[in-house]
């Protein structure tokens, strides 16, 4: 899958936002998670397009056509007039997959189902920058039902989501909560999924040769040396996912622009300083950065080390902790 399966679209992290739950909670019919989720289409390519070219999914199975006999369409109320069906199955990100059905010769309803409709549903996708996700969706022609709402109170504080069309007609959404949501402030004892729960999985792209861990720490010390903001801030965007992580001892954010923050603060608080590199090393896809932090005269005043997580060539989380200050 590209981008080993995230979405990609304009740095479209989007993953399900769905609920799966561990086998401990749900032991009582043995349930792990949410496997997949169905859709019936009106028409199959134009389907496949929108969640290939558009969301960057990828269908990986096929079932069919298949001929249905009239005692399965009775059991599923279905018409007996209606034709095969054919179910494409089709993945991305880190949550549940999306089952396509296509009914040959349909003759049940074309009718979209209302809001408040029995049995009408959505699917919503995270996103770790909704900002960008709107745009690229609105390039592609995408039509959305409003502006993007921020929860401002309640169990949901914190959370910004927006609804949007697929080409026939079913809505979706796309949701984002970079820094939680508010249940989360009072300690649940269970607790949605969340994309920051997802484990991290290897693969041969996050191993990172000789090359490639030279170049990072070289883009990485330009951009914590740049004075200039806005050029700082392209740079994240550059090396950085949309949520990094970053944690120093008094500070801890999520997202560019709060390590963009720190930066310009650092920066202010020691004028004419900038980092050096020590050395640095490498376990598959975790990284120790050691580095100098001084002045022409003394440049290396300070010594410390961070610790990088890179996922698809960026860095997703940063810790940095400080070595010996000399005097």
């Amino acid at each position: 899958m590209k981008q080993n399966g995230f979405l990609k679209a304009a740095g479209f992290v989007l993953l399900m936002m769905l609920f799966a739950g561990s086998a401990q909670s749900q032991n009582k019919v043995s349930l792990l998670g949410v496997d997949h989720f169905g859709i019936n289409v009106p028409d199959l390519q134009q389907a496949v397009n929108f969640f290939t070219d558009v969301l960057d999914f990828k269908v990986v199975t096929q079932i069919g056509p298949v001929p249905l006999d009239s005692n399965w369409k009775e059991a599923n109320h279905m018409n007996q007039a209606t034709g095969p069906v054919t179910i494409k199955m089709t993945r991305a990100g880190d949550g549940a997959n999306i089952e396509l059905f296509y009914y040959d010769k349909n003759k049940g309803s074309t009718t979209q189902p209302g809001g408040d409709d029995i049995g009408a549903t959505h699917i919503a996708f995270y996103t770790a920058d909704i900002k960008a996700s709107i745009a690229y969706l609105k390039s592609k022609g995408v039509t959305f039902l409003g502006e993007p709402f921020t929860m401002p109170v309640g169990d949901t504080e914190g959370e910004t989501w927006v609804y949007f069309l697929t080409p026939w007609g079913s809505k979706m959404e796309l949701v984002t909560y970079p820094n939680g949501k508010g249940y989360e402030k009072h300690n649940p004892g269970v607790k949605l999924w969340s994309p920051k729960n997802v484990p991290v999985k290897l693969s041969a792209a996050d191993t990172l040769s000789k090359g490639q861990l030279q170049q990072l720490a070289t883009r990485h010390l330009e951009i914590w040396n740049n004075t200039a903001a806005a050029a700082r801030l392209a740079g994240l965007a550059s090396l950085y996912t949309a949520n990094v992580l970053f944690v120093d001892a008094s500070y801890v954010s999520t997202g560019q622009e709060g390590l963009n923050t720190f930066i310009g603060n650092l920066q202010q608080s020691h004028p004419g300083f900038r980092f050096s590199l020590a050395r640095i090393e490498a376990n598959h896809n975790m990284v120790r950065l050691f580095w100098n932090y001084g002045d022409k005269a003394h440049p290396s005043l300070v010594k410390g080390v961070d610790i990088i997580t890179v996922e698809q060539g960026k860095i997703k989380s940063l810790y940095a902790f400080l070595d010996t200050v000399s005097k």
